[in-house]
C-alpha cells in the first residue's frame, strides 16, 4: 500500500471564526497558526498546506499580559537610511489592532513560500462583523489549545 499524501483535490477546507475578546495574544496566535497549518487534522503533512481558513473578530479586545503593552516593540525598516520605524504595542493596538494578531501569527508559521500561502488564509477584523458569512464558519474555541 502506498503512502497517502494529501493534495488540493482531496482536501476539504473548513472556515473557523475565532473571537479574540479577552484572549491572550500568544495563546490565541499559537492556536490560529496550528489551524492554518492543519496540525489539528489527521492528514497533516509538514510539506503540504492542509490547513483551514480562520476569521478573527474583535481584534481590538485581545489582551497582552504583564507590561508588554508599553514595552513590546515592533520594527519596520524601509530600506533607506534613517528609515527605521519603531512602534510599541500600545500605539500599534490603537492604530491597527488587526496587525498585532497578523504579526504574531506570521511569526509562528514556516518562513518560506508554504508559510506565505498558509498566511493568506487568515482574515482579521477589528469589530464583530466580517464578510465571510456565506462560508458558514464554525466557532473555534481557543481555550482548548492544551493537548491531552
Amino acid at each position: 500500500m502506498d503512502t497517502f499524501f494529501p493534495s488540493e483535490k482531496n482536501l476539504d477546507r473548513k472556515w473557523y471564526v475565532v473571537d479574540a475578546e479577552s484572549a491572550t495574544l500568544g495563546r490565541l496566535s499559537a492556536r490560529i497558526a496550528a489551524v492554518l497549518r492543519g496540525k489539528h487534522k489527521p492528514i497533516f503533512t509538514p510539506h503540504a498546506d492542509t490547513g483551514d481558513f480562520v476569521v478573527v473578530i474583535n481584534a481590538e479586545k485581545v489582551k497582552l499580559t504583564g507590561n508588554k503593552l508599553a514595552l513590546k516593540t515592533y520594527e519596520r525598516y524601509s530600506g533607506y537610511p534613517g528609515g527605521l520605524t519603531v512602534l510599541n504595542a500600545r500605539t500599534l493596538m490603537a492604530a491597527k489592532p488587526e496587525e498585532l494578531i497578523r504579526i504574531a501569527v506570521r511569526g509562528m508559521l514556516p518562513k518560506n513560500a508554504l508559510g506565505r500561502r498558509m498566511f493568506k488564509k487568515l482574515k482579521v477584523y477589528k469589530g464583530r462583523e466580517h464578510p465571510h458569512q456565506a462560508q458558514k464558519p464554525e466557532g473555534l474555541d481557543v481555550k482548548e489549545a492544551r493537548r491531552a
